[in-house]
C-alpha cells in the first residue's frame, strides 16, 4: 500500500482537454488561477475516463531500495522561497521505490499559476544509482517547513507523499498518524481503490503570514476531487479543508476525513509480545462528541482477526485517533518517542447528516504497518454526477482542541483472572474528580450478553484521579461489547469508555 496546462486565461478545462505535464513544450509558463480554479478542473476531469498515474522512470530509478531512495536528498538551500525571506519554505521528493508516481506542482502568486519544474541539481544523489537523461521527472510529492519551534530554524510542518497520504506536527511533536484525502471500498472484499493526488498548487505567503494555502486535485478510477487547505502551525497545527467531491460512479464506502495509525500492543492488549517497551504505538484510543454531545474513548486493539467497528450517527461534533498517553515511562523508547505522536481530531464544518464513523482494526506482527483506520462514512452513497461539499478542520497536536469539562479515561489494563474472567482496571484523570465525595460516586458498567461483577470505584492518590475496576466472565470465548461510566448522584461525570473485548 503506497503512503505517501490548464487554458491560459481561465483555468477550467474543456471536456476535451487534459492536464499536460510539467515542461511540456506546448504547455504555458503561468495561467491564470482563483479560487475555483482547481474545482472547476476537478469537475471536468470528472466528466472524462481514469487515467491511472503516470508512472514511468528511467531504469536506474525503478527498482531503488529502501536504502537507495534514502540517500537521495533535496537540498535545503534549494528550497521554495527560502532567498525571499517569507515565513514558509518548501522541500520536494524524488520519484523512486514506492513512490513512482508523478505528481505535478505549481506556484501560485497574484492571480496566477506557474509550474514548479524538476531540475536533478536540486538533489543530492548516494553512490551507485547509475545513470539516467535529465529529463523532466516531476516529483513524488513535498514538505512544509516554517520557523515554528524556534525563531531561527525552519522545521517540518507537514508532508504529502503516496498517494493521497499526509502528515503533519504541532510544536515539540515527531511524525506519527497519517491523514487521507479519500478512502474508497476500505475493507471490502473487493479490494480498497487508493485515490492520488496528481497535483498541487502552492499558494506564495505575504512575508508576515501566519498560514500557508495548499490547493490539491485528486483523482481515482471511481472520484475526482478538489481540496483547499489553509495550514496553520503552532502549539496545535490546523487544517481547514475545503473538500469537493465528483464521482464518476456512485460511491457507496467512501470515506471523508480518513486517518490511519498504528496500534502495536499496550497495557490492554500485550498477548504474547516479547518487547522491553510498556508499550508502541502511534494513537491508543478513538475519541468521538457524536450529533448528541456524548462523549466516547474507545482504546485500541491489535486483535487476531480483523475487526470492524461502526458508530451511527447524525451530525457528528468531531472524531479522531488520539495519543493521550503522554508520558515517556509508558513507552521507554528513546528512538521512536511514541509520547511525541500527536493526536488528530476532525472537526465537522457544518452539518454532514447522517452516517456513521468507522474503525477499523487489522492484526499485525510488525510495528512498521499501519493497522488502524477511521473515517466518517455517509449513509448515502455519494451520487455521480453531483457535486458533494464537505468542509472540517484538522487538529493536529496533543489533545482535543476544546475545554473538558468531563472526566477522560487516561489508561485502560486488563488481566486474567483464571480461564473465565478477565479484570479491567481504568484510570480516569479530570478536575471534575477533585474534591469529590467518594460517597457520591459510582461506576456503571454494562456488557452485552456477558456477566459484570465486583465494580470498585476509588480515588487514586498516585495519580491524582479515580480507578474504576470490574471483573468480566468471558467463558464464552467471544467478543463481548462493554461500556463504562462514572457518575455522581447518577450524573454523568466521565465521558463514556466503549471496549470491544476479543479473544
Amino acid at each position: 500500500m503506497n503512503r505517501r496546462q490548464l487554458l491560459r486565461g481561465s483555468f477550467v478545462v474543456s471536456a476535451a482537454a487534459a492536464l499536460p505535464r510539467v515542461g511540456a513544450a506546448d504547455s504555458p509558463l503561468e495561467v491564470t488561477f482563483g479560487p475555483s480554479s482547481v474545482r472547476e478542473l476537478a469537475r471536468s476531469l470528472a466528466a472524462k475516463s481514469f487515467e491511472p498515474p503516470d508512472e514511468t522512470l528511467p531504469g536506474a530509478l525503478k527498482d531503488l531500495n529502501y536504502d537507495q531512495y534514502r540517500s537521495i536528498r533535496f537540498r535545503p538551500e534549494r528550497a521554495l522561497w527560502r532567498d525571499e525571506n517569507l515565513p514558509f519554505q518548501v522541500q520536494f521528493f524524488h520519484r523512486g521505490f514506492f513512490y513512482k508516481n508523478r505528481v505535478d506542482l505549481f506556484e501560485a502568486s497574484n492571480g496566477r499559476a506557474k509550474p514548479i519544474k524538476y531540475r536533478r541539481d536540486d538533489f543530492s544523489f548516494g553512490e551507485g544509482l547509475g545513470e539516467w537523461p535529465d529529463v523532466d521527472l516531476g516529483f513524488a510529492g513535498f514538505r512544509i517547513h516554517a520557523p515554528f519551534n524556534r525563531p531561527d530554524y525552519y522545521d517540518e510542518v507537514c508532508v504529502f507523499l503516496g498517494a493521497s497520504y499526509f502528515r503533519a506536527v504541532a510544536k515539540g511533536e515527531t511524525y506519527g498518524l497519517s491523514a487521507r484525502g479519500l478512502s474508497i471500498d476500505t475493507g471490502e472484499t473487493k479490494g480498497e481503490e487508493f485515490p492520488v493526488f496528481k497535483a498541487f498548487w502552492l499558494e506564495k505567503p505575504a512575508p508576515k503570514a501566519t498560514s500557508v494555502v495548499v490547493h490539491a486535485l485528486l483523482d481515482s478510477k471511481s472520484a475526482v476531487a478538489s481540496y483547499r487547505l489553509t495550514i496553520r502551525p503552532g502549539d496545535s497545527t490546523v487544517f481547514d479543508v475545503e473538500a469537493s467531491l465528483y464521482p464518476r460512479v456512485d460511491v457507496a464506502h467512501g470515506g471523508l476525513a480518513p486517518m490511519t495509525s498504528m496500534f502495536f500492543f499496550g497495557p490492554n492488549d500485550r498477548k504474547d509480545y516479547d518487547d522491553f517497551r510498556p508499550a508502541v504505538h502511534d494513537s491508543d484510543g478513538l475519541a468521538i462528541t457524536n450529533g448528541k454531545g456524548e462523549q466516547l474513548w474507545r482504546p485500541l486493539n491489535n486483535p487476531r482477526d480483523l475487526q470492524v467497528s461502526t458508530f451511527a450517527d447524525l451530525n457528528p461534533r468531531g472524531f479522531g485517533l488520539m495519543q493521550r498517553e503522554k508520558k515517556y515511562f509508558a513507552y521507554q523508547d528513546l528512538e521512536s518517542r511514541f509520547e511525541r505522536r500527536p493526536s488528530l481530531w476532525v472537526e465537522p464544518i457544518g452539518d454532514w447528516g447522517d452516517g456513521a464513523i468507522v474503525l477499523f482494526e487489522i492484526p499485525t506482527k510488525e510495528e512498521i504497518h499501519d493497522n488502524i483506520a477511521a473515517f466518517w462514512r455517509p449513509t448515502q452513497s455519494l451520487a455521480a454526477k453531483n457535486e458533494h461539499n464537505f468542509t472540517y478542520r484538522l487538529h493536529w497536536g496533543p489533545d482535543v482542541p476544546r475545554s473538558d469539562a468531563l472526566a477522560r479515561f487516561a489508561r485502560t489494563g486488563i488481566g486474567s483472572r483464571g480461564d473465565e474472567s478477565k479484570l479491567f482496571v481504568l484510570e480516569l484523570m479530570g478536575d471534575k474528580l477533585k474534591g469529590v465525595d467518594p460517597k457520591s460516586i459510582k461506576g456503571v458498567v454494562t456488557a452485552e450478553k456477558s456477566e459484570i461483577t465486583n465494580i470498585v470505584t476509588e480515588p487514586n492518590s498516585e495519580t491524582g484521579g479515580w480507578r474504576m475496576s470490574f471483573q468480566c466472565s468471558v467463558k464464552s470465548q467471544k467478543p463481548i461489547e462493554l461500556r463504562a461510566v462514572l457518575v455522581q448522584n447518577e450524573t454523568p461525570i466521565s465521558e463514556v469508555w466503549v471496549y470491544r473485548w476479543t479473544p
